[in-house]
């Protein structure tokens, strides 16, 4: 907790002797009336807290700070509380001459008893008894409590004599925690002191090492329930790291270690200069500031800084958009270097306290000897020492004498698996303005840096503490400015230098095996890349173009090229960095987003690429970018689409280059399917007409036994007048159920069959649509449920019903489930999300490739194929991906005659319809209806 500031005048908000005198002539004006006394009080006393939260209302938001709004809101709970007791024990419950068994203090414990307040925050009492309970006592308790109920307080409360709140506060660490902020507010003084003086004297005394030890520990079990980086981009203010949870924890170890004491004299211990202390107070201030504009936004106690209230907040703070940052990005921002600064202060903290041995107390007769001083063993690098296991410096003077000691710390410590000393630590922090543009420089530093990004144990771990410190984004300005920057989007779960940091631990991981099952190619693939520091470094550098010049990946590409020729790197280096920064989206955009199985998506592809080692390092980059996202964004699904564009393209290169590419995939189709055709000739002689009449890009989407599976399929669909036959299964590989669709083709049959997967809860990530030259359609879709697992993985009726609501769809039944909406609308309303739709015929060989993009909702899939099939036109694949709260759908699509679109007024109309289905929920319907009227014209 900061200094006091100077106390707001209360008596301008709520003047405490005019609500009691309020309060005293209701109760005289009523007297024999309890109910209408009582309804009277609480009149009163909700028009005087409802004026005084107004109050405090209006000043936060004319830029008063967080911290004199929290004392304030608090000291108009005092008010009102007190005088609800003053109201309580002299009107209603008024013992003229108390016993000593009806005596009571009413204190205000926990938050409360701190002086600080949110607007909805719970107010934690603890009512003390000298000994057992008196029904004097329990009436004044559950009188007053009933009160503040009905007032709007959510109470959390006890009733206690001191003897037990003694006795409790030695068992229990949360209760001990609540006493240690206690102040009385009303009642017995001497009672109160009591409680004060024996809680002093019989719990904390001779305590400290148990009491940290606990907070410590109950810190790091928060932090993993609320999430283990403080860089989640929708941050619980109160409770997640680096929050104002983390500095209670400080001010509490503090208070505790030097009991009776003030604040003042509390945080400014030792190991804190100035510049810490004043970083304390002002992120305690901004953290307060915020928590108080959630409450009063939302009407209720929230504590999560979620994606629909971050614009809001960042317009009440005052932070407006600028052409190349939104407010909701700059305040965000604010965030989350106020979140970095509060995780530096309270590891030194921390980490002093363990280092000094507060933690561990002493026990037998060690407890009577002299503490002995942690054991300085020196290491080899002039200035370093190793103290109790942690890597120290001998002083500031190390890193003044030659600045490469700031990366050299980070580098030994790596090397010898040492957690850093919090001398050491605080050190680097205050001398990192030491790294100037000649240590950038500089080759031996290079090589330091180089050393631990892409040679470390733990580069992840590291770079993670060199962030913390501010060394990293001293050395590499270009990281440096994503430092806490966030993208307001739903797809990103961390920061982007969280994220980026990540995905460096990710590539670290691949290489060292631990990714095997999700990575199967990562055994085979690392060890032929011939340059770890180029991949590494691209991986550092791939997101610092975000939101620069030219977009994402041009700025990236410039600044990679910057910072590699600050390292000293020679030509073809610098170029493969910044190639790779520039194109680190294009594989992921063409594995998703493109059909694999069209010549022309490979060759494409492969003539970006132009080699195997490209190739090689972009899968990798590729890999580790998505994986490090968010939770669950990686999955099966996309590895093996990755998988099979990596095959691709690796087997045009071994086949053919360039222009040859394409017809090297021909043959290689060919080729495929007249193998397959006789494989299940031999197989299932009965298949051998269905066979000859597939398509040669259907026998190199599937194996042997997969094609003999669908022949069985359509058989079952052509056989006894059925006319469709469906079935699922899951495809572990895939993260997806594979469900399977044969039946006669006809117009509108995957819009039917989209719409019964919707109405069934399911998520389309994926579609291949076949159609046999005897009008026989196979159509296969890969869907998930909601939470991204596989659907129906859990329980195989669920899949069976699926199938069978896909058999009647596809014989043009109507459907008979009620289409489930899906997705939170309230967050992803947030986003402002522009709808696009492209169409290009030059993607494909064979069909127009047709692009989609705009907010993700429940059917939409649907709507989208309802527009292309308003157009006449069939699809021949879909291709479903998400982003957060925005969907990309891309449609292989062709005429009837099998051509693609032509008709340059055609493609004008079908984009306008597309625009029409994505806009169609924040629009008239009419709109998407005109729109897909205009194709017909």
């Amino acid at each position: 907790m900061p200094p006091r500031l100077r106390p707001t005048r209360l008596e301008y908000v709520v003047d405490g002797l005019k609500l009691r005198a309020q309060l005293s002539t209701a109760a005289l004006e009523l007297v024999g009336d309890e109910r209408g006394q009582r309804a009277a009080a609480l009149d009163i006393l909700k028009g005087a807290l409802f004026r005084g939260r107004m109050i405090a209302k209006e000043r936060l938001e004319n830029g008063a700070g967080g911290i004199e709004t929290s004392r304030l809101l608090s000291g108009v709970t005092d008010e009102v509380i007190t005088a609800l007791w003053d109201f309580t024990t002299t009107h209603i419950f008024r013992a003229r001459n108390p016993t000593e068994g009806e005596r009571l203090a009413l204190m205000a414990v926990g938050g409360y008893g701190r002086g600080t307040l949110a607007p909805f925050s719970d107010i934690d009492l603890l009512f003390v008894r000298p000994y057992k309970a008196t029904a004097h006592t329990e009436s004044v308790i559950e009188y007053m409590l009933y009160a503040l109920w009905d007032l709007g307080f959510k109470v959390g409360h006890a009733s206690r004599t001191v003897e037990e709140c003694v006795k409790l506060s030695r068992e229990d660490f949360t209760i001990r925690t609540s006493i240690l902020e206690a102040r009385r507010l009303a009642g017995d003084e001497a009672l109160a002191a009591d409680l004060l003086r024996r809680f002093a004297n019989e719990v904390v005394k001779g305590t400290g090492a148990e009491f940290v030890a606990a907070k410590l520990k109950e810190r790091d079990e928060r932090h993993k329930r609320a999430g283990a980086t403080r860089y989640l981009v929708e941050p619980n203010v109160k409770e997640g790291k680096g929050a104002l949870r983390d500095l209670n924890t400080l001010f509490w170890i503090a208070q505790y270690l030097h009991p009776g004491e003030p604040i003042e004299r509390v945080m400014q211990l030792d190991m804190f200069n100035g510049r810490e202390v004043r970083t304390f107070i002002r992120a305690f201030d901004f953290l307060w500031a915020v928590r108080s504009h959630l409450h009063f936004a939302t009407g209720r106690p929230e504590e999560r800084l979620t994606f629909d209230l971050q614009p809001e907040i960042a317009r009440r703070m005052g932070y407006g958009d600028r052409p190349d940052n939104p407010a909701v990005e700059r305040f965000m921002r604010r965030y989350f270097l106020m979140a970095k600064e509060v995780g530096a202060l309270t590891r030194v903290f921390a980490a002093k306290l363990e280092a000094d041995e507060v933690k561990v107390e002493p026990r037998g007769i060690s407890r009577l000897l002299p503490a002995r001083r942690p054991r300085r063993k020196p290491l080899d690098e002039p200035g370093f020492i190793e103290v109790g296991g942690r890597i120290d410096v001998e002083g500031p003077e190390t890193f003044e004498r030659d600045p490469i000691n700031l990366l050299r710390l980070f580098k030994i410590a790596d090397e010898r698996n040492l957690d850093l000393h919090p001398d050491a630590f605080t050190a680097a922090v205050r001398c990192a303005p030491l790294i100037t543009a000649a240590v950038r420089r500089d080759r031996h530093a290079a090589k330091v840096f180089l050393d631990v990004l892409a040679r470390g144990k733990d580069p992840y771990r590291t770079l993670s503490l060199m962030t913390e410190s501010g060394v990293l984004g001293r050395y590499m300005p270009e990281f440096g400015r994503i430092v806490a920057q966030m993208q307001f989007n739903m797809y990103h779960s961390y920061t982007v230098d969280e994220h980026t940091l990540r995905a460096v631990g990710v590539i670290a991981g691949i290489a060292d095996g631990r990714f095997a099952e999700d990575h199967p190619l990562s055994t085979t693939i690392m060890p032929l890349i011939g340059d770890r520091e180029a991949l590494f470094l691209a991986m550092l550098l791939h997101d610092t173009g975000k939101g620069g010049v030219g977009g994402q990946e041009l700025a990236g590409a410039r600044a990679a090229r910057q910072a590699c020729e600050r390292l000293g790197l020679d030509r073809s280096k610098i170029e493969l960095v910044a190639w790779l920064v520039e194109h680190h989206l294009v594989m992921s955009d063409f594995a998703q987003k493109r059909d694999v199985a069209d010549p022309r998506t490979v060759s494409d592809f492969a003539r970006i690429v132009q080699n195997p080692e490209r190739l090689r390092l972009l899968l990798v980059l590729t890999t580790a970018d998505i994986r490090a996202v968010g939770p669950g964004v990686w999955n099966g699904w996309k590895g093996q689409l990755m998988r099979e564009l990596y095959s691709a393209t690796e087997a045009v290169f071994r086949g053919g280059r360039g222009s040859d590419a394409a017809a090297a995939l021909r043959r290689y189709h060919q080729n495929a399917a007249y193998d397959a055709r006789v494989s299940l000739a031999k197989a299932s002689p009965g298949a051998e007409a269905w066979g000859d009449a597939m398509e040669d890009a259907y026998f190199t989407a599937f194996s042997t036994e997969e094609v003999q599976a669908h022949a069985r399929l359509a058989a079952r669909a052509a056989g006894g007048g059925a006319g469709a036959a469906a079935e699922g299964r899951i495809v572990a590989a895939r993260n997806a159920a594979e469900v399977v669709v044969a039946a006669t083709d006809r117009q509108r049959l995957f819009v039917d069959l989209a719409e019964a997967i919707t109405a069934a809860g399911g998520n389309v990530v994926g579609a291949r649509v076949f159609t046999s030259r005897a009008g026989q359609a196979l159509d296969v879709f890969y869907v998930q449920d909601a939470t991204g697992r596989p659907y129906g993985g859990e329980n195989d009726r669920v899949l069976s019903r699926l199938a069978d609501d896909l058999e009647a769809a596809a014989r043009g039944q109507p459907n008979a489930r009620e289409t489930r909406r899906g997705g939170d609308a309230s967050r992803t309303a947030a986003f402002s999300i522009t709808p696009t739709a492209m169409l290009d015929n030059d993607a494909s060989e064979t069909a127009t490739v047709v692009e989609a993009s705009g907010r993700d909702r429940s059917g939409l899939l649907a709507a989208l194929a309802h527009v292309i099939a308003d157009a006449g036109l069939s699809i021949v694949s879909a291709h479903i991906d998400g982003y957060g709260e925005r969907a990309v759908d891309a449609f292989y699509v062709t005429e009837p005659d099998g051509q693609k679109v032509n008709d340059a007024k055609k493609r004008q109309a079908l984009r306008q319809a597309l625009l029409g289905a994505l806009n169609a929920e924040d629009a008239p319907r009419g709109n998407l209806q005109r729109a897909r009227a205009s194709i017909a014209r």
